[in-house]
């Protein structure tokens, strides 16, 4: 393999918006290791990108698992010499009122969403800072820029991406490392049918999520690349930040009535 390739690392990449990046990175010549904890998926990821040459690999990857991380990143970086992007994506959804949440619950969207997140920045911002390049990119969500109510913990972990990569943004800029934050709003992706629901009518809550105008992957792992090159600190790719933005500082009743609207919406799905 040409020793120039770039090479990039997306978590959970076997499937939605981490499968779209995976393909958009490989339409840029760049070499992708595809690692995902899902290991049919992520297989049949790697045999359809390698039809016509090596452009990828899949390697199961435990984003929870430190030493794992540590041992996949680190791997990569000896066997090709660099990482030029490393997409920590993965990550999963989460349903339900606060009092009906245990401990565990909150273990496990915490887990995933906010440590799988902090140990991949943490070796691959370690490795870039060694060879004195790369790009981090860190998978928040809408619910990371505001409230999400009968999401709150989701909504906790999105927004302690954000606040940990913006930090990170102005930080590594001295060193000569990029970081970015992506905060996709409705895209039409599995985790909504993967999201865990408690004591929720999972159900009826996908059918109100999908009502909404749904971007595809493709069209946000387009997007997301051209606003990579560009270092944005946060990647929203919906005018839902800008319009966010205006009602909370301009309209205030605006964005109460809003979020009683939504309260209301999703305690229909409420299982009694």
């Amino acid at each position: 393999m040409d020793c120039n390739r770039k090479i990039a690392i997306v978590t959970g990449g076997a499937s939605g918006i981490g499968k779209a990046i995976c393909k958009e990175l490989v339409d840029n010549n760049v070499f992708v290791i595809i690692t995902d904890i899902n290991e049919r998926e992520g297989k049949e990821l790697e045999t359809k990108l390698n039809n016509i040459t090596s452009t990828s690999r899949f390697v199961r990857l435990d984003v929870t698992d430190y030493n794992c991380v540590e041992k996949v990143i680190s791997g990569i970086y000896s066997e090709f010499g660099r990482l030029d992007y490393l997409f920590n994506n993965a990550g999963i959804a989460m349903y339900g009122e606060m009092y009906d949440m245990s401990l565990e619950d909150w273990q496990d969207i915490v887990n995933l969403n906010l440590w799988g997140v902090i140990y991949g920045t943490q070796v691959g911002y370690r490795i870039m800072k060694e060879q004195g390049f790369g790009h981090l990119v860190n998978t928040s969500s809408a619910a990371g820029l505001g409230p999400s109510p009968l999401s709150a913990a989701y909504s906790t972990t999105k927004h302690a991406v954000v606040g940990l990569t913006t930090s990170l943004h102005y930080e590594a800029k001295d060193i000569g490392i990029k970081v970015s934050t992506l905060c996709p709003t409705f895209v039409d992706t599995p985790i909504f049918d993967t999201a865990k629901a408690i004591n929720i009518d999972k159900s009826y809550m996908t059918q109100q999520l999908k009502k909404q105008k749904m971007m595809s992957p493709q069209q946000l792992a387009k997007i997301t690349l051209k606003e990579v090159h560009k270092n944005k600190p946060i990647i929203c790719p919906m005018p839902f930040r800008k319009t966010m933005n205006v009602i909370f500082t301009i309209f205030p009743p605006l964005h109460t009535a809003l979020m009683r609207l939504v309260c209301n919406v999703s305690r229909k799905a409420r299982i009694l």
